[in-house]
């Protein structure tokens, strides 16, 4: 249902525009993924400033940012007084902080004719932040509320939320008495008090209450990104990457002492900033799995972390490696014994390096089936088999329950 905002009148329109709500309406604009859909408004998007210009022009025209009012106002504008209404959400949303952006050359708008088409943008922290949330809260909203905590495991140490149960102090534990089971370990050794109003309080009666031991993870989100996540008339890309934001704004937000890093692989496999998502693509045609793995390893080297997990999102079987000298072995018919070996191998070094590896498939193929179920016995970890429109469910949910129970 579409809301009425109150907001004073200024007799500027472009103030009557919310600015969340014209994040939301370009969300799939600035995550733009490569996929050339002949039904999507935004056709041949980048990172343009006459690109961002145009998708705003459009989100206007829908008729879904304004109310009724302002539209009929903004309907009335002629094509200069649009383009400068069209300056003035750019530059709130600059000086709001949701984008970086060049000033435009002289001579913008309807007049510009290409004077500022080298102009760029990017998304800031920020406008990232506001659409992890919002992909968040459209994901968990179908499923309910849930309670969001820390790692629990079956370790226990002395601390502050107790669990009903004690032990003996031991030098390093935090202080916090259980003051009922060191009374009784006194009176236990020296009979009932005697009226005296002294204790003769010892080292070894000193109780603490124990509290579950909560431990921090490290996260490393694996994303394919070879070519075929926009083949076959299906863009499985831009899910993967609003579910990637969802989940690394859930780890900022609920486990402030996790961490979580962004593993890009296809030809070969890189490391970058996870603020750096919405405006990665599409690259090279091949899926270097193994080289991901080696990467995303040594990102969790580095974590310091007690637990460690690869969760990695892809659709298609490994069909490259990067050999001894630094050249790329490709072959993207059936599963190559050699890319199959070398990947499993290195999967078998996650698992002696205590890594959890968690694989998400978009893709059903027999071959890849068994291949991936085989991964995931190796490393104890799970498989799971969706769609584009489910993947976020499935791995959130699979993210949250793997919290709430105990962990070896």
């Amino acid at each position: 249902m579409k809301l009425t905002r109150y907001t004073k009148f200024t007799g500027d329109l472009s103030s009557s525009v919310d600015l969340e709500d014209l994040l939301q309406a370009l969300s799939d604009f600035l995550l733009d993924s490569g996929f050339q859909d002949p039904y999507s408004p935004f056709q041949n998007a980048d990172d343009s400033m006459e690109s961002l210009r145009e998708a705003i022009r459009q989100a206007l025209e829908s008729g879904e940012l304004l109310d009724e009012e302002a539209q009929e106002k903004f309907e009335k504008l002629d094509a200069a007084q649009v383009e400068e209404l069209i300056d003035k959400i750019i530059q709130r949303m600059k000086d709001e902080s949701y984008l970086n952006a060049e000033d435009p050359a002289e001579g913008q708008g309807s007049a510009a004719q290409g004077n500022n088409t080298d102009a760029k943008f990017e998304v800031t922290d920020k406008g990232m932040d506001f659409l992890g949330y919002k992909a968040l809260r459209d994901l968990l909203g179908p499923i309910g509320k849930s309670s969001l905590g820390r790692h629990d495991t079956r370790h226990e140490a002395a601390g502050v939320e107790t669990n009903g149960s004690s032990k003996l102090y031991e030098f390093g534990d935090s202080l916090n008495l259980d003051i009922p089971a060191t009374l009784n370990s006194v009176f236990a050794r020296e009979g009932p008090p005697d009226g005296s109003g002294i204790l003769n309080l010892e080292y070894g009666d000193l109780q603490v209450q124990q509290a579950d031991y909560q431990s921090s993870c490290a996260t490393v989100v694996l994303l394919d990104c070879s070519h075929s996540m926009i083949l076959y008339g299906e863009d499985r890309f831009t899910p993967a990457k609003r579910v990637a934001m969802a989940l690394a704004h859930l780890i900022r937000t609920q486990y402030p002492g996790d961490s979580i890093d962004l593993v890009l692989f296809h030809d070969s496999a890189e490391h970058i900033p996870i603020s750096q998502l919405p405006r990665v693509k599409v690259g090279p045609h091949y899926t270097n799995t193994r080289e991901g793995l080696r990467v995303a390893q040594r990102v969790l080297r580095g974590s310091g972390k007690d637990m460690k997990q690869i969760v990695m999102i892809t659709d298609g079987k490994p069909s490259a490696l990067t050999l001894e000298d630094g050249r790329i072995y490709k072959n993207a018919f059936g599963l190559d014994p050699i890319v199959i070996s070398e990947t499993l191998e290195e999967v078998s070094r996650c698992k002696r390096a205590g890594v959890m590896i968690n694989t998400f498939m978009l893709a059903n193929e027999f071959q890849l089936i068994q291949f991936v179920q085989k991964m995931s016995a190796m490393c104890r970890g799970k498989a799971y088999f969706t769609t584009p429109q489910t993947l976020g469910n499935y791995l959130l949910m699979d993210f949250m329950s793997r919290r709430s129970k105990q962990v070896n």
